[in-house]
């Protein structure tokens, strides 16, 4: 393991405050939105109580995901400096001091708890304990085992649907269980894809810390869109179920969303396999217009099938 270079000199307060702000990976928190899944799927984002519970769970699971994401880099600072884009970090390029993590992180959970326990229902707050343990031993030890990493990343993606129930009293449906464990599980192995992809032509980055090496793409690039696919068929059961009529009254049209769907899922493998994803695949969809696209049409469809 290389040296580690020396820390830099203690930053003017604007400077130190910037470096804090981008310890918290703010970007990182569109992940949360999906708190508001079945606020959509239910037909009640509209309900002016409903969001505001979302929007708290929203802010909660930011602070807690936050204080997980400053704890990971500090742990994480010598391999991110070997990383062509990660050693820009705060940690990894000595602007922040592990000292200042070691502080600033269990001050954003407890921040992020406080708020779960004092606004909303108690099982929000155990969906995110159970974040938060998942996490902590994900950046502590599991992220280095190969074919659990992605099981409990693309867990850590439900969760987050799973909190969103909790925060508004919504049951999660079984459909929406299932296409969302299929959906996030082929992000997961997306997401390690792309870091293979770009591991074989940057020799800085051979080594990242995640127990994979770069022959295991071609495993990857199998398994990865045949997930993804298993959430369309999740999707075409869905859509033939009885039940859909209590919520659509044309469900026939939902068929639209799946070749949607699938264009979408191979939009984002062909950019990962021509090493034009440089980042986890949900934060290169906000930056994407193909994938704001896809989602306004997505959304026109849906509402098309309930009128």
């Amino acid at each position: 393991m290389p040296t580690a270079p020396p820390e830099t000199p203690v930053a003017a307060a604007p400077s130190r405050l910037r470096a804090v702000v981008r310890a918290l990976r703010p970007y990182q928190w569109t992940k949360n939105l999906l708190v508001f899944l079945p606020l959509v799927m239910a037909h009640r984002l509209t309900e002016a109580a409903l969001l505001g519970e979302a929007a708290l769970a929203f802010v909660a699971l930011s602070l807690c995901a936050s204080g997980t994401y400053v704890v990971n880099d500090v742990l994480d600072r010598e391999w991110d400096r070997r990383h062509p884009q990660k050693r820009h970090r705060p940690f990894a390029a000595g602007t922040l001091s592990a000292a200042v993590g070691l502080a600033l992180a269990p001050a954003l959970v407890a921040a992020g708890f406080a708020l779960a326990l004092l606004t909303l229902p108690l099982p929000f707050a155990g969906v995110m304990a159970v974040y938060l343990g998942v996490t902590l031993a994900y950046s502590l030890r599991l992220k280095r085992v190969p074919a659990l990493d992605v099981v409990l990343l693309g867990g850590l993606y439900t969760l987050r649907v799973l909190g969103g129930g909790a925060a508004t009293g919504i049951p999660v449906s079984e459909w929406l269980l299932a296409f969302s464990l299929f959906t996030f599980l082929g992000l997961a192995l997306l997401k390690r894809y792309a870091e293979l992809r770009l591991m074989e032509t940057d020799p800085r980055a051979h080594d990242n810390g995640r127990g994979y090496a770069v022959e295991d793409v071609a495993m990857l690039r199998a398994i990865g869109p045949a997930t993804g696919i298993m959430a369309l068929l999740v999707l075409a059961l869905y859509i033939t179920n009885p039940e859909v009529t209590a919520l659509y009254d044309h469900p026939e049209r939902l068929w639209l969303v799946a070749p949607l769907l699938f264009y979408w899922t191979m939009h984002l493998w062909l950019t990962a396999h021509r090493r034009a994803m440089p980042d986890d695949p949900l934060l290169y969809a906000v930056k994407d217009p193909v994938s704001y696209l896809v989602g306004a049409l997505a959304a026109g469809v849906l509402v098309l099938a309930s009128v």
